[in-house]
């Protein structure tokens, strides 16, 4: 069965900045299944517009500013 987006539902999502990147944190759950997090990255790419990115490894920056957005996040999985 392919994915299909209209069956995809996002109850949390909160993003985190800067010059280059950005983090979003949300939760989502697939054809009503269970709730899910996920952590993704956008990066500018050369035409200025953002686009989607290997999370990989982070920064320290960056690991600090979501962990409060994940403990969020994971409050509204109950």
């Amino acid at each position: 069965m392919p994915y299909d987006s209209s069956l995809d539902v996002v109850s949390f999502t909160k993003h985190w900045e800067n010059e280059s990147d950005r983090v979003t944190v949300s939760v989502r759950s697939y054809n009503n299944g269970q709730k899910k997090l996920q952590v993704s990255r956008e990066s500018i790419n050369t035409q200025g517009e953002m686009k989607f990115a290997k999370l990989g490894r982070m920064t320290k920056e960056e690991v600090s500013a979501i962990i409060p957005m994940i403990a969020e996040a994971v409050a509204t999985m109950e």
